[in-house]
């Protein structure tokens, strides 16, 4: 297990990886303690921080640009550039905004859309990413994880195989295993350079067969960080999803994790504590959903350390409190660099 030792100058380098709303809200806590570069003595204590985001969406506007334009799936990576952009109130609003009406417009989003102009332009995509970090002045760096247009397939319990994002989500049954077609997609270079300069490696929270898991089966990605010298925290969902992970605990999540990957690639667990309203509760039972089971026995017995705290948010949905979860980050990681 890695020691910590505390540090006074910003030399953390941080490297997140996920995809959906989840990755957006890590992003959007930790964005404020990015030291600003140039400055002779940062006060901030991330050096920086690189998102890798999931690039297996094909619906909604993302999976019409996808199919119409053999474009990577844009959403996910402009959800991700607003969170990290430093006027998150206006030039995120534009990015955010979605065409209401118009033949061939209508629900789309100008990000989508702006997106999926640079890459016809610069003829790249994740070079239209970066053109796009540019224009949003964002804190960070964002990468796709792979270049390459793949499609997720996932083989559920009953044998049936299922392709295509959407349609796993839609299926609302438990699955046994998901891959990339192609199966062999691979990584870009600045992704896998990124991993191995860090000193802290975030995994989730989100979804875990069509955010997490489509990011660690890139070739060489789960490999890197197995070897990685940097604290690797898996960060775990508060609630079930119906179907996919349906009765998982924290420790259901991991082993399918390790299952997919082969190897072991956490030393710490990032746990809610904060117990979920009854009438929340109701209605996410209705679902088939429930808060996921802390499982720490199980947890201890795989040698993984786990971290609890009150990170939960209650509305219409039970999500992450970004900026309760960034602090439980700075607090216990961050502000205390991973060393062997």
């Amino acid at each position: 297990m890695k020691k910590f030792v505390d540090r006074r100058s910003p030399s953390v380098r941080v490297v997140a990886l996920g995809g959906g709303t989840g990755l957006s809200a890590v992003l959007r806590g930790l964005k404020e303690h990015i030291a600003e570069r140039g400055k002779r003595r940062p006060t901030q204590p991330i050096a920086d921080l690189t998102a890798v985001v999931t690039v297996t969406d094909d619906g909604g506007s993302s999976g019409r640009l996808r199919r119409e334009y053999r474009v990577l799936p844009p959403g996910d990576i402009r959800n991700c550039m607003v969170a990290l952009s430093r006027n998150e109130h206006l030039l995120g609003d534009l990015f955010q905004y979605r065409f209401p009406a118009g033949y061939g417009l209508a629900g789309h989003s100008f990000g989508n859309l702006f997106l999926t102009a640079l890459t016809n332009v610069t003829g790249d995509f994740p070079k239209a990413v970066q053109v796009s970090a540019q224009v949003l002045a964002i804190r960070g760096r964002i990468f796709p994880s792979t270049a390459q247009n793949v499609t997720l397939q996932a083989e559920l319990e009953n044998g049936k195989v299922v392709s295509g994002e959407t349609n796993i989500s839609r299926s609302r049954k438990r699955i046994a295993r998901v891959r990339l077609v192609p199966r062999r997609a691979r990584p870009l270079p600045e992704v896998l350079a990124a991993i191995r300069e860090a000193d802290l490696i975030l995994v989730g929270p989100g979804s875990l067969y069509t955010s997490i898991l489509p990011n660690l089966l890139v070739e060489q990605m789960a490999e890197v960080i197995a070897n990685s010298h940097a604290t690797r925290v898996y960060i775990a969902n508060v609630m079930t999803q119906p179907g996919e992970t349906q009765h998982y605990s924290v420790a259901d999540h991991v082993r399918a994790i390790y299952a997919h990957t082969r190897r072991s690639l956490f030393d710490f667990v990032v746990i809610n504590r904060t117990p979920v309203s009854p009438r929340i509760l109701r209605r996410y039972a209705a679902q088939g959903a429930e808060p996921v089971d802390p499982s720490l026995g199980e947890l201890e017995s795989m040698n993984l350390k786990y971290v609890a705290g009150d990170i939960a948010q209650q509305e219409e949905v039970v999500r992450h409190d970004q900026t309760r979860l960034a602090r439980l980050l700075l607090d216990t990681f961050v502000k205390r660099t991973a060393l062997r």
